[in-house]
């Protein structure tokens, strides 16, 4: 195998209390046992070849907390950071291994995750939703060049630099205000 991307990915909308163990349980398989797994699975022949290609499919969720979707974004983050440290160790190897950092994109995953609830795509949030062709466009590219981290979206990548500006509680109050659940 030449190229391996991860990107089966699940979340879920709403308070982590009130969520079922056996759905954060499904998140945490797909989203960081299966990457891992795979990834594990893959590399050694890669770099054994001397070339390779992982592209780890993140999210722009990765770079801080996120209140309502807590398990997701935090998978997210396990993902971004997984992916630089092993992109660290494989330098000079040939295998370069990227991770793709997406705001939202236009797929099912929205309604799959219960994000109807949520006034996080509404207003100017609708600005930042790519389209999937784009974003495996951008990916690819990024891959291609050997990035380590793709954020997919002019929005999207000044929406990441604010965690590393603002102080982290003020970021966690802010994710909770605009993924708050929508007025009935």
């Amino acid at each position: 195998m030449d190229i391996l991307v991860n990107n089966a990915g699940l979340g879920s909308y709403g308070e982590f209390s009130t969520q079922q163990t056996a759905e954060i349980d499904h998140m945490i398989a797909v989203n960081i046992s299966a990457l891992t797994g795979l990834t594990r699975a893959f590399l050694p022949d890669m770099l054994t070849r001397g070339r390779g290609r992982v592209l780890n499919v993140a999210s722009t969720a990765a770079f801080q907390p996120g209140p309502l979707m807590a398990v997701y974004y935090a998978t997210k983050a396990y993902v971004l950071s997984f992916s630089e440290a092993v992109a660290e160790e494989v330098a000079g190897s040939g295998v370069f291994v990227t991770a793709l950092c997406p705001g939202p994109v236009q797929t099912g995953f929205q309604a799959v995750s219960q994000l109807h609830e949520s006034d996080l795509l509404s207003g100017p949030a609708r600005l930042t939703i790519l389209s999937a062709d784009e974003v495996a466009r951008l990916g690819v590219q990024g891959m291609l060049r050997g990035q380590r981290v793709v954020v997919a979206g002019q929005l999207n990548r000044v929406q990441t630099l604010l965690p590393r500006l603002l102080p982290r509680a003020v970021v966690t109050r802010l994710i909770a205000r605009v993924q708050g659940r929508r007025a009935p």
